[in-house]
């Protein structure tokens, strides 16, 4: 097939510099919904972000709140209309900010005024809670376990910067988390209060402002969840409950944020409960409740009715068979929104109170990462997204379901081709079903070479807008992008999830063959030409794949696991793993004892700073292949496998630049394998910064920006 000319949007310089949308809050009042907007930085090197004003009747343009070389993030309303936030900009009042590094909070006034810095300490800020009816705020940040207070912790904090000591003493598990470390400082829960000048000190300098701990003498164990009642009062907060070898559940904690008091309202050895939002007259709260996995069985969460006064719990949803997430509660206390993946979509869903049934609310093929009922009852205000789009407020009509796209501070890029959903039946007659995304101008006459790309997870599904993974990107050379559901997704019941339970090499991967079967039956797919692609738990399947069958012409396989037994004791969450894939899944379903079967180039792609999938995966994998796979080495000790590797990245590819060789090297791996391009013809699309080639003269950093659509800043700042 004839390449396909790219649109500009899915240029790689203009792709990774595309505005990105995340995140909703609204005003009390519901005159005003902010979002956060992210944009490439000066050196294109990084993002910063900014927060952005859209009207909810979509009249006026949308406007830049905040403009700083730090950024703005995590914007919660107050019921006065201040907006508080987070940002690491220095205070222009102070004389010296040692702590600027550090997110601090910051208020924007309701009415006329610039944003004024509240608080800012030692360690900085991680989160804000604000009442709905009253003038409670509650904050998130780490303090240092041997202070009792934030004089001693900024005192602490302080003496280990100035000493450059950067070792942690850990006394129980965790000690890392997705791709950073945790300790020494610890997570707590403070309210933020009015001071004084006398009661000002070396941990922080604001002007009237300080925290006191509401989650004192619990150590780590604070989760960072949190939900006030509206009257500020009360608040529930997720408590980590640490058992024997290293084990730990998650229960739910009732907080008097007066005096701290706290006692544990929900618990259970064989659960773990996350809590959720309270409803508006204070009587309620929503709690999710998991059974705790096991090798025979996996998790479901269900959601749960919490009668504030009597703590009973009554269930909700029961015939959804969905997982569903709590959101938001209408102003009169009767139904909440919930979110949940359904069918290869995330609609919004109404749960009655009265009935305590769900029913999906929105009908569209998008999934919704957010939404926020409006004072009115009526109306919602929503983020979503879909493989059509990236993510976009919208406007919900609660009685039709109808959505009503607001005018964003972001645009929609210009797709290269088409989408579609195809499905076929697996060898056990279940339905297997997965969106297609296929070039302009794929037909019998011209058919397009096809990537199996495989979701991570592996509870997940391919339903929504990923700038980690942008399928349009390969669309736009004339790939056709096969994104399956198989086994263990959600949004297809809970006998879906089990028929891969802790037998992932089994269901899942008969079911990636099975559509991908469907998809090369199509007269617009090459079958001839084809390659799987996968990230984590979509990288275990890529080796599972590579060691189980030849057909494919070459594998992607992205911060992967390989070898199962390395993996669960070195992983970040342990005891999650241990808890579900026992002797007998390791010993069948691993990948790395297949390795003398895979005959098909792999291209291995992992990040030092990976936490979840530990880089000794990557290295063990890469080491395998070269020494026990079925392709044999060059006289010079080179191989047909290729490994990408990221020293200061984690398990996502997440710096700009670095993205950007991401796909350069995956495209110029494609071409070779797939498209039988010749090696030297390959290697010219790998960028010079590898250092594999001579340097050629490009445009710099300056002159690729001027270059770049700038969607939102330039058309409404």
């Amino acid at each position: 097939m004839a390449e396909s000319p790219a649109p500009q949007d899915f240029d790689l310089d203009r792709m990774v510099a595309h505005d990105r949308l995340s995140g909703l809050a609204m005003s009390p009042d519901g005159t005003r919904l902010v979002t956060t907007v992210t944009t490439l930085d000066e050196k294109a090197t990084g993002y910063l972000s900014a927060l952005w004003e859209v009207d909810p009747a979509g009249e006026r343009e949308p406007r830049r709140l905040t403009r700083s070389a730090a950024g703005e993030q995590a914007p919660v309303f107050a019921p006065s209309g201040d907006l508080y936030f987070t940002s690491s900009r220095p205070d222009p009042d102070a004389s010296e900010d040692k702590d600027s590094e550090e997110a601090g909070l910051w208020r924007l006034p309701a009415g006329v005024g610039e944003a004024e810095p509240i608080l800012r300490r030692p360690g900085g800020i991680s989160g804000i809670t604000c009442a709905q009816a009253a003038e409670t705020v509650l904050v998130s940040a780490p303090m240092l376990p041997g202070a009792t207070d934030e004089e001693q912790h900024a005192q602490l904090h302080r003496h280990r910067r100035e000493t450059s000591v950067k070792a942690i003493l850990h006394s129980s598990y965790p000690i890392r988390h997705w791709d950073h470390d945790l300790g020494p400082a610890q997570p707590h829960l403070f309210a933020l209060e009015q001071g004084s000048a006398e009661q000002e000190n070396a941990a922080q300098n604001s002007t009237d402002h300080r925290l006191r701990s509401i989650s004192a003498g619990i150590g780590s164990r604070y989760t960072g969840e949190v939900h006030l009642s509206p009257d500020g009062t009360t608040a529930l907060m997720g408590e980590t409950i640490l058992e024997a070898r290293a084990e730990r559940r998650s229960a739910v904690a009732q907080v008097d944020t007066a005096t701290g008091e706290r006692r544990i309202i929900a618990d259970d050895r064989q659960k773990d409960f996350s809590p959720g939002p309270i409803s508006p007259d204070g009587q309620y709260a929503i709690i999710s409740v998991s059974q705790r996995p096991v090798p025979a069985e996996p998790m479901r969460p269900v959601l749960q009715l919490l009668d504030l006064e009597s703590l009973e719990m009554t269930p909700l949803a029961e015939g959804a068979d969905r997982w569903l997430s709590p959101a938001s509660w209408l102003p009169d206390s009767s139904t909440v929104l919930a979110l949940g993946d359904d069918d290869g979509r995330g609609p919004v869903w109404r749960i009655s109170l009265a009935t305590g049934q769900a029913e999906r609310v929105t009908g569209e093929d998008s999934t919704f990462s957010e939404v926020i009922a409006a004072p009115d009852g009526a109306t919602a205000y929503g983020v979503r997204s879909s493989y059509a789009y990236p993510s976009e407020i919208v406007r919900i009509d609660l009685s039709s379901g109808e959505t009503t796209l607001l005018r964003n501070p972001t645009e929609r890029p210009q797709l290269p081709g088409s989408l579609t959903e195809i499905e076929t039946q697996a060898e056990d007659g279940v339905r297997i079903r997965s969106w297609l995304a296929l070039p302009e101008g794929a037909s019998a006459q011209s058919p397009a070479p096809l990537l199996l790309w495989i979701h991570g997870g592996p509870l997940n599904s391919w339903n929504a807008w990923s700038w980690r993974w942008v399928p349009w990107r390969l669309v736009a050379q004339g790939y056709a992008v096969l994104l399956p559901d198989p086994a263990l997704s959600t949004g297809y019941g809970q006998d879906f999830i089990r028929r891969g339970w802790n037998s992932w090499g089994d269901k899942p991967f008969t079911d990636l063959m099975a559509i991908t079967d469907a998809a090369e039956a199509r007269e617009d797919i090459d079958e001839t030409r084809t390659a799987a692609m996968g990230g984590s738990f979509g990288g275990y399947m890529a080796n599972w794949v590579a060691g189980h069958t030849d057909r494919f012409k070459a594998i992607v396989t992205h911060a992967s696991l390989w070898a199962l037994d390395q993996f669960g004791p070195t992983t970040d969450m342990s005891p999650f793993w241990r808890r579900q894939i026992d002797t007998a899944m390791e010993e069948q379903h691993s990948p790395h004892h297949w390795v003398g079967d895979i005959t098909t180039p792999m291209l291995v792609i992992h990040g030092d700073e990976d936490y979840r999938v530990p880089i000794g995966e990557g290295l063990r994998l890469w080491y395998e292949l070269l020494a026990d796979s079925g392709l044999p080495m060059g006289e010079d000790g080179s191989s047909p496998h290729r490994f990408l590797y990221f020293p200061d990245e984690n398990h996502w590819i997440l710096k700009p630049h670095q993205s950007v060789v991401w796909y350069q090297v995956v495209e110029s791996f494609l071409a070779e394998h797939v498209l039988g391009a010749d090696p030297q013809t390959a290697s010219e699309q790998l960028p010079a910064s590898l250092g594999l080639k001579p340097l050629q003269e490009e445009p710099d950093a300056e002159q690729k920006k001027s270059g770049q659509k700038k969607s939102g800043q330039e058309n409404h700042a």
